[in-house]
């Protein structure tokens, strides 16, 4: 079963006919004598790389066909008017008083406005969406004084570990960077998508999932930098080759426990390691953060090398409570999250998985340029190597607890069709915990991905989204102005 692809015609027809759409809030949103900013991001597909962003490791990312598209209309009401449009019947909306983010016309700080939105799980989806304005209000000098009308509509998939909210976030800032007159690059847009997620959502992402949303390109692989986001260009797919998608059915959330514990004790791994290499540590705020002055590997476990880590792996612990850790380390350099003092962390596990998965990353990207620079390239070799670092991610994803039986069955399936019927490697996406499944694949073996999804269906009683296909990001792709009398 494939979803819907975020087409931005049919999104433009919708709007051009809003005054007559059934869910009443989204009738006379928007004003008929001011223009309208659209723009559309794409949600991910993470080939590789995945939890080691954070970390600082390269990722490779594959911008999905499927997209949501964000439509932005400055507005002298001072509130937010914010509809989510949906073909499914749950549309929804949510009025933002620019109160709440701009108390007296000065931004609020991030925890007021988090805490605000919290505070109603009603409007707690909105944050995504309203969380760009106090976000440029404080980094860019966004004003404050105007409101805005806002509608947005998905075919990105919630809880499929594809970057819903990453295409939301992109989407709508693209649309209101654009209305608002101001100059923001590329890369410094996905930083700023960055902060609605981890300040405003309160979700302790990376920042991988809003680079692919706004730098992707169709049919291209976004290589990252995460340190902390170096836009290394994009990798062709060969010809020879695809990338597909599986949703397992098991809902995946990068706010979930699960994701956020495994944060936590990468970094406290790295806390640990800076102190037996000697290196310079400053904690005199007593918050639960610490500085560390670190020539050395320059604040990233990705930069540690397997041997480095191995030296002093012992000396790691395998798990530590949270308040033992505070008491002798005082805190992480991870501003983003904190250490629960009453929850017992792994740490070893979910240090070591950044350091091995950087360098399986590394060797992926050499590998595949190598494979699209023959002329005839072998359609088994070096495409076999490809998929078995796939599924050492995969194994290592699962090492630190961010498994599924769900995914677990689809790269075990994928793995029982092999490279003889075409499909040579497959691995867990993104934060993990269920979600997606991504397989690199011959071109043609379409109707095997279909079979494997198909099986899946019928042992597990879940359905199986199967994403194919490509589209650019949110840069590539720009923005469009409309009346609602017709396109400009």
């Amino acid at each position: 079963m494939r979803h819907a692809t975020g087409d931005v015609t049919s999104f433009v027809d919708r709007l051009q006919t809003l005054d007559h759409h059934p869910f009443a809030p989204a009738r006379g949103l928007f004003a008929p004598d001011t223009e309208v900013v659209v723009a559309r991001a794409p949600g991910r597909l993470d080939v590789m790389g995945g939890i080691a962003d954070y970390s600082g490791a390269l990722v490779l990312q594959w911008p999905i066909r499927e997209a949501t598209c964000a439509a932005v209309q400055m507005h002298p009401e001072r509130v937010l008017r914010i509809v989510s449009l949906s073909d499914s019947g749950t549309s929804r909306h949510c009025t933002v008083p620019l109160e709440a983010i701009a108390p007296g016309g000065s931004p609020a700080t991030y925890a007021e406005v988090r805490a605000w939105f919290a505070a109603d799980p009603e409007r707690h989806w909105a944050a995504y969406v309203a969380g760009a304005w106090p976000v440029l209000a404080r980094e860019r000098g966004l004003p404050l004084g105007m409101g805005a009308r806002v509608a947005v509509q998905s075919a990105v998939p919630e809880g499929k570990g594809v970057s819903s909210s990453a295409a939301l976030e992109a989407a709508v800032m693209q649309a209101l960077v654009n209305a608002a007159g101001l100059n923001v690059p590329p890369r410094d847009m996905a930083l700023l998508c960055q902060q609605v997620e981890n300040l405003v959502v309160g979700a302790p992402c990376g920042v991988m999932d809003q680079m692919a949303a706004i730098h992707g390109e169709k049919g291209r692989l976004m290589a990252l930098l995460c340190q902390p986001a170096e836009f290394e260009g994009t990798v062709p797919i060969p010809g020879s080759l695809a990338v597909w998608g599986i949703d397992s059915g098991i809902r995946h959330a990068v706010s979930g426990a699960d994701y956020g514990s495994v944060r936590v004790g990468a970094f406290m791994g790295y806390r640990v390691l800076a102190e037996l290499a000697g290196l310079r540590v400053y904690s005199g705020a007593r918050d639960g953060h610490v500085r560390i002055d670190d020539p050395r590997w320059h604040g990233y476990l990705a930069n540690v090398t397997p041997d480095e880590f191995e030296a002093h792996a012992a000396q790691i612990p395998e798990r530590m409570l949270g308040a033992d850790f505070l008491a002798r380390y005082d805190g992480t350099t991870d501003r983003v999250t904190v250490v629960d003092a009453a929850t017992i962390y792994a740490v070893r596990i979910p240090a070591r998985h950044p350091i091995a998965e950087h360098r399986r990353v590394l060797r992926w990207r050499q590998r595949l340029e190598a494979f699209a620079g023959r002329t005839a390239p072998d359609p088994d070799e070096p495409a076999t190597e490809l998929g078995a670092l796939m599924y050492e991610s995969h194994a290592s994803y699962s090492a630190c607890g961010l498994g599924s039986g769900g995914t677990d069955d689809l790269v075990a399936l994928a793995r029982a069709a092999g490279a003889a019927r075409g499909i040579y490697g497959a691995k867990i996406t993104g934060g993990g915990s269920g979600g997606t499944v991504a397989l690199l694949a011959r071109a043609d073996a379409g109707s095997t991905v279909e079979e494997i999804a198909a099986q899946y269906m019928e042992r597990s009683g879940r359905k199986a989204h199967v994403f194919s296909g490509s589209s650019d990001g949110a840069a590539v792709f720009g923005t469009r102005r409309i009346s609602l009398g017709g396109e400009r």
